[in-house]
């Protein structure tokens, strides 16, 4: 009022000052303006109040000046005020409500930025029932903005936020609010909701992504040893702490189906970890998750506690309330099952059933490839077999037959020369060159006996036989062999022409000045390396005698190796397993 009264003050001087300057006009207008200042600045009964406090200044100064129609003249005036003070003040409030929506507008986009960047914790909550007080201006006790549940306190009342049907949160106000402060409440109220609802959303979306990565990077992880051929037992031991760890629950195992009477467990993983073994061999039948997998093929859910079996007793005695098994299927033969067990009675989630599957793809992708590996194997190994039994017949027929004639022969040569006169001496020279060349003959037979199969080898075995290639080797050859007695017949001929054909490579390709051959037979593997200085540069994949004898080692188990760098020399390196 002091600046309603300090306005009023100040037009009628200027009024009177601008009098004295121009005495004929009329400046009873000047007191529109301090109408105009107050509504702007202040609420509307002062504004009112400035309205008539106005007019009567303006009737003051009507008067002075003349008393001729004063009436119609204050009354215009106080309209004019009136009206002004109405156009202002609506001003105001619309300038008013619209910084206001701003500030709750700016508010619920720094929530929208907060809740959809971050997981909502109880501290967001109470910074935002803070921020809330203020911009929305609300009394004591203030706004409380948490969960659905949030206890509701002294002197609050309670707006349920939604989605749906869904309870996403609380927003706690005072419970005695100004009409304006409720319609600022119930603004915000459905952003809320939104952000609630989004966040809510986002959450799950997150959530859902982190295990889908994991989930992949579980299965990658199995996909890894599959590839790398890693022992069937780690992998069978990786899928059940994989799927324990992935899914949450207390039991995982894998068994594998012998027959139609009996299963064996292959893998178990368990929180008590007393209740199955690996090795363990347990009965089919009963109402259980491995007897239906079983019979059916499909993925089984049972209830324990009408269970029957083994591995469905030990679990329900350890408080599980259901199993989840899935079959493990090789070659469209159910070849065993991932079985689950879980406290819970819960139905399990829509995507258990393809988590599990998804495992025992791959378990049963090692099995197969496990198997068919070990049929190539054999197969391998009974070509290889067929192959050098086809030597030995070989050889023997040479040495038996074909070079036993030719002794024969030249016995009878010896004796005819010897019968023959010494008149006739051209004669006995001639049956002396034909003894001679049938001599060479047989030496020529006897060499390709060798290279059919080795005769020293059967007799002595590999150290008498690597000695013997050292001797006749065109290059000096230093041989190391530790082998306490015999190996396998397999082994030693596959190491013979390992060092044999090692050994003809570098006479002809290497241009080496030495060999370097060791053996050791120790901890039921036979260790062989060949390694020469020569001048490198060999091809195992170039379609040399290597790639037969790669496949004879692998075809008996082992690895073949070759380094040959150029300018450096060639190694070959062959682990074969030595046990029979």
């Amino acid at each position: 009022m002091a600046a309603g009264a300090g306005l009023i003050v100040v037009e009628i001087l200027l009024v009177h000052l601008l009098k004295m300057l121009a005495p004929e006009n009329a400046f009873g207008a000047v007191f529109v303006f301090g109408v105009l200042c107050i509504s702007a600045g202040w609420d509307f009964r002062t504004a009112i109040a400035m309205s008539v406090a106005s007019t009567a200044a303006y009737a003051y100064v009507h008067v002075v000046e003349s008393s001729e129609s004063l009436v119609p003249s204050v009354l215009v005036f106080l309209v004019l005020a009136l009206l002004t003070n109405l156009l202002v003040g609506q001003s105001r409030v619309r300038a008013v409500e619209s910084d206001q929506r701003r500030r709750e507008a700016d508010l619920l986009a720094d929530f929208a930025r907060i809740l959809l960047r971050r997981t909502v914790t109880p501290e967001m909550f109470g910074e935002a029932g803070r921020r809330l007080t203020d911009v929305l201006e609300l009394p004591a006790p203030y706004a409380v903005l948490g969960a659905h549940d949030v206890p509701l306190g002294p002197g609050h009342q309670r707006i349920t936020l939604r989605d749906g049907t869904t309870l996403t949160g609380s927003l706690l106000v005072p419970a005695h609010l100004s009409p304006a402060d409720s319609r600022r409440v119930r603004r915000v109220v459905p952003s809320l909701e939104a952000l609630l609802a989004a966040s809510r959303e986002r959450e799950r979306l997150h959530r859902t992504t982190v295990d889908l990565a994991r989930q992949q990077a579980s299965l990658r992880r199995i996909a890894t040893l599959v590839a790398l051929r890693s022992d069937l037992d780690e992998v069978y031991r990786r899928v059940a702490e994989e799927l324990a760890d992935g899914l949450d629950v207390e039991h995982v195992s894998l068994v594998r189906y012998e027959n139609h009477e009996h299963y064996t467990v292959i893998s178990a993983r368990d929180d008590d970890g007393a209740h199955l073994h690996p090795g363990e061999v347990l009965p089919l039948g009963g109402h259980n998750v491995c007897t239906l997998v079983h019979d059916s093929g499909r993925p089984t859910t049972i209830d324990y506690r009408e269970a029957t079996g083994p591995i469905a007793q030990r679990l329900a005695e350890r408080g599980f309330a259901m199993g989840i098994g899935v079959p493990i299927t090789v070659d469209d033969t159910v070849w065993g099952a991932v079985v689950v067990g879980v406290s819970s009675t819960e139905d399990p989630k829509d995507d258990v059933y393809e988590r599990l599957s998804d495992f025992a793809d791959l378990v049963a992708t090692a099995v197969y490839n496990n198997e068919t590996r070990a049929r190539l194997t054999e197969s391998r190994a009974r070509v290889v077999a067929a192959a050098d039994q086809a030597r030995r017949v070989i050889e023997r027929d040479l040495h038996d037959g074909a070079q036993q004639r030719i002794v024969s022969l030249g016995m009878d040569l010896r004796a005819a020369q010897a019968s023959v006169p010494n008149e006739f001496g051209d004669l006995r020279d001639q049956l002396d060159r034909s003894v001679r060349t049938l001599s060479l003959v047989h030496s020529d037979l006897q060499e390709l006996s060798r290279g059919i199969h080795p005769a020293i080898l059967s007799r002595g075995g590999l150290a008498p036989a690597l000695k013997t290639l050292a001797r006749r080797s065109p290059v000096p050859t230093a041989l190391t062999t530790d082998i306490p007695g015999r190996l396998p017949e397999s082994v030693e001929v596959a190491a013979y022409y390992v060092v044999a054909e090692a050994l003809t490579n570098t006479a002809k390709y290497a241009q080496a000045t030495e060999v370097v051959i060791s053996a050791v037979a120790r901890d039921g593997t036979l260790e062989l390396t060949v390694t020469d200085d020569g001048a490198g540069g060999a091809d195992a994949s170039g379609g040399s005698g290597l790639i037969g004898l790669q496949d004879r080692v692998h075809a008996i188990g082992g690895t073949l190796t070759v380094s040959s760098p150029l300018g450096v020399g060639t190694t070959l390196e062959a682990r074969i397993p030595a046990t029979r």
